[in-house]
Order: C-alpha cells, then sequence, then structure tokens
C-alpha cells in the first residue's frame, strides 16, 4: 500500500486524533480519500454526487482553525473525518436523487437533521452514496446512476439499501458512513461488503425531516470496518431532538465508552435460520464456528429461537402503508418512472383496510413482547444476516433459496426484517467467508435487549477481535 493508502484504512478515531494533533493536516486526509475516490469508484460505483472542491475547502478552513487553537473553539469529535451521505438524506446544495428519476435533478434548500449533526461533529461532507430507488430492495440499483458492485467480487451486488455506503467504507473511500434500514438496508450490505451496520433501537437517531414523525420500522444508523468506529460515528448521530418526538432521552456520547466487557456466563440463543427459514449451505457453513467462539468468549450458548409468527404479515402490512404515506402521491403522474417494486408496494398499501392495519399493529405488539420475553432468559440472539451470500449484480433479487421460491422482492430479506418488527437493536459483524475460488463475506447477526445498543456493540466487539474476519481487504485493480 501506498501511504495515502495507509492513510484511509487508519481508525477513525486514531485519525481523527492525529487530525487534532496537527500530526496530519485535513486536507491530507481529504485528498487521500479522493485520490481513493478517483481511482475505485469507477469500478464500484458507490460515490454517485463527488463535491471534492467542497470538501477541501472545508479541510483548509479547518487547518487554519487548528492552528490558532486559542482563537477558536475546539473542534467537534470528527474534525476533518469525509462522509458521503446516503442519496436518501436531503444535503442542502447537494443533489439528493433518492436514487429515482422522479427527483434526478432535485438539489435540497434544507439539510437533514442527521447531515446538521455530522456537521456540527467536524464531519467533512465529499458526497451521496448510491442506494436503490427511495431505498426499496436489499440490492444497490437504480435507473439514475446504475448499479453499485461487491468490492470482493465485481459480478457480485454489494447489498442494499445502504450498498454504496458500505461498498465506499470497504473500499477505503469512507472512514465510516450513514445508512438507513427498515427491512435489512445497514445488515445486509455489511454484511456483503465485510462491514460493520448496526440498526439502533428507533428513536436513537432521530430523523428529520420525516414523512411519519413517529416511524418506528425505519431507522438511520452507522457503518464501519470496525465496531469501535460504529460506536464512534454513532455517538455523534445519536441524542434527543425536539423534531423528533420517538428521540431517546440518552445523549450520544455514552457510545464513547470503553466496548471491553467480560462474557463469562452470558447467556446467548442461537439459531442458525431463525426457526426454519430456508438458509443456502454456503451461510451455514461459513458460520458453523460461531457458537463455538461465542463460547470461547466465556457466553453460554444454546440453540433457541424467538417465535415470529405473524412477522411477515405485520411487516408487510406496515412497509406497505409506510409507502402509500411517502410514494402514494408519485403514483398517478410518475408510474413510468418507479420500478415496479415501488409500484407493487404502493398498492399493496393502497389496498389495505383498517381492520388489516390494526392487526398488523397488534401482532408487532406480540411480536415485540415476545421478543422482550425471550431476550429475560438470555441476553442476546445470534443468527444469519442473510440466508444468501452475494448473487450476481445483475440480479434483482433472489427468486429462490435452498430450493425454496420467494414469493415477493422481500421475502428474502426474512432474516432481517424478523428482527425490525421487533424494535430490538441488531448489528451485523464480519464472521466468516464462504469456501468458494473466491471467497465472499458472511456475517452474524447479534440481537440484543430493547434499547441495549451499547451492549450489542460490546458483544460485537468482542466477537470481532475474536475472528478477525473484519480485518482481511477486498484486493482491486
Amino acid at each position: 500500500m501506498s501511504g495515502a493508502d495507509d492513510l484511509v484504512f487508519l481508525p477513525a478515531r486514531q485519525l481523527a486524533r492525529r487530525i487534532r494533533a496537527r500530526e496530519v493536516s485535513a486536507q491530507e486526509v481529504v485528498r487521500a480519500f479522493i485520490a481513493r475516490i478517483e481511482r475505485l469508484n469507477p469500478l464500484v460505483n458507490a460515490i454517485v454526487t463527488f463535491v471534492p472542491e467542497q470538501a477541501l475547502a472545508a479541510a483548509r478552513a479547518l487547518d487554519r482553525r487548528l492552528a490558532r487553537p486559542r482563537s477558536a473553539p475546539p473542534p467537534g469529535p470528527l474534525a476533518g473525518l469525509p462522509i458521503a451521505y446516503k442519496d436518501l438524506v436531503p444535503t442542502r446544495g447537494i443533489r439528493t436523487t433518492f436514487g429515482s428519476l422522479v427527483y434526478r435533478d432535485y438539489v435540497p434548500a434544507e439539510d437533514a437533521l442527521l447531515v446538521e449533526r455530522l456537521r456540527a461533529a467536524g464531519a467533512i461532507t465529499l458526497g451521496k452514496t448510491n442506494t436503490p430507488e427511495f431505498g426499496a430492495g436489499s440490492q444497490t440499483f437504480n435507473r439514475v446512476f446504475g448499479a453499485t458492485r461487491n468490492p470482493w467480487d465485481l459480478t457480485k451486488t454489494a447489498g442494499g439499501s445502504s450498498g454504496g455506503a458500505a461498498a465506499a467504507v470497504a473500499c477505503g473511500m469512507l472512514p465510516f458512513a450513514d445508512g438507513s434500514d427498515l427491512a435489512a438496508s445497514l445488515r445486509n450490505p455489511a454484511n456483503y461488503c465485510n462491514v460493520v451496520g448496526l440498526r439502533p433501537t428507533p428513536g436513537r437517531v432521530p430523523s428529520y425531516p420525516a414523512a411519519n414523525a413517529w416511524d418506528t420500522l425505519a431507522v438511520a444508523g452507522p457503518i464501519a470496518r470496525t465496531v469501535a468506529d460504529c460506536a464512534f460515528l454513532l455517538a455523534a448521530m445519536a441524542g434527543p431532538d425536539p423534531r423528533s418526538p420517538i428521540s431517546i432521552a440518552e445523549p450520544g456520547r455514552v457510545f464513547l465508552r470503553p466496548l471491553a466487557r467480560e462474557f463469562r456466563g452470558v447467556r446467548v440463543a442461537w439459531s442458525p435460520d431463525l426457526g426454519g427459514l430456508p438458509i443456502e449451505r454456503r451461510v451455514r457453513d461459513a458460520l458453523a464456528r460461531a457458537p463455538r467462539v461465542l463460547e470461547d468468549l466465556g457466553c453460554v450458548v444454546e440453540e433457541d429461537c424467538p417465535d415470529f409468527s405473524g412477522a411477515t404479515e405485520a411487516f408487510e402490512t406496515l412497509r406497505a402503508l409506510g409507502f402509500v404515506q411517502r410514494y402514494g402521491s408519485l403514483l398517478a403522474a410518475h408510474r413510468a418512472e418507479l420500478k415496479d417494486t415501488v409500484v407493487w408496494n404502493i398498492e399493496q398499501g393502497l389496498a389495505l383496510d383498517a381492520a388489516r392495519i390494526a392487526r398488523a399493529e397488534a401482532l408487532r405488539t406480540e411480536l415485540f413482547h415476545r421478543m422482550r420475553r425471550f431476550l429475560e432468559k438470555y441476553e442476546f440472539f445470534a443468527c444469519p444476516v442473510n440466508a444468501v451470500p452475494p448473487f450476481p449484480v445483475e440480479q434483482e433479487y433472489p427468486t429462490e433459496i435452498a430450493g425454496v421460491p420467494m414469493t415477493n422482492y422481500l421475502d428474502w430479506m426474512k432474516s432481517c426484517y424478523y428482527v425490525t418488527v421487533t424494535a430490538h437493536p441488531a448489528i451485523s459483524v464480519p464472521a466468516a467467508f464462504t469456501s468458494d475460488a473466491a471467497p465472499l463475506p458472511v456475517g452474524l447477526q447479534i440481537v440484543g435487549r430493547a434499547r441495549d445498543d451499547f451492549g450489542v456493540l460490546q458483544l460485537a466487539h468482542a466477537f470481532e477481535r475474536a475472528t478477525g474476519a473484519g480485518r482481511a481487504r477486498p484486493t482491486l485493480p
């Protein structure tokens, strides 16, 4: 690796410390990431809107500020670290397309709360990361920018919907990134790209603007190469905001605490198939050692699984309702510009009646309490992130898994959305690789007790250190 490549793969916390200590300038750091993007992004198509001159101007301003420490307040914890926001997140003055032809030229006049917060923490905007149209589906492709490719195998998908973010982080084009997760959209691409993706508790990272301020299915969260850097970014993302009525009062700085913990005697439930889902053999084989790794950490591991009855009905109903709320107004005027699965999801929502919506809410309540009681017996639940390894980038979604046909584009995401509907925090952490001639990443999903995001990070951190799988880097030309 060149010196610049060494710089872009430094842990984000360490890089931030070096910038603050003026051991390296913010301009050097930003230039290193710009060079990395210019070299590798044509291969993976992860960064879709790129603002290098704007980023360099912000870096120069920071360097001037750091040179006069007594004349300005101290910089934020992320000062000098570049970030590119998911193309679902409004960024003032920077194109935000939502992956849709409808918004191909849209430039917001207002930043999202998340952008405000990370800019205040010192992060420097480098651009936007690719996403499927309106974040619909765990495969990142759209008719505005095309598909994002997996850095481990350019013929495969990077997953989604935060596929651009995960691929960029895996390649060293960003130190970390934001993402969002409704069905699987933080966990799936992190799994496919061998990085870490945390789906926090709803309300942990407040959202504004939002079509539904009370929404607890879709959440924003961090993606990084290590669990420690995930926690570092989450500390800047999390915390209450009066514009979000569900935001959790606990401040983000709680995630800056040390992650090291003793796990002797901690009870963990392990399920290789979440109660009977079809799981491809390559995933099963890659995760076969995961329970033993947890036991070696001191955990007491038992094969067990929560009762996920009703999860599909609850999820599909509430997701369809959300699609009507967010995108239903586009259907009449822009139908030809919307992809088929988005049209299908909106129409599913329009066909709902009050009784089905009420039943879905009741089912979700039952699922929350079943998971809550299950995690009174165990502290954590571990299971696969995805049922299949990364698949060909030309394929929209798997239509069959282990001989079982999928009925729609959501079916193959059940291993993640079962957890989504329970509202418990979950993380994807690198675990192993398939035994293919060109090995592909396989992650472990760890689910924690309600609002115990920090505990999930702690176990993921210990698991990450034990396996070392996350230290591997993709080889690109």
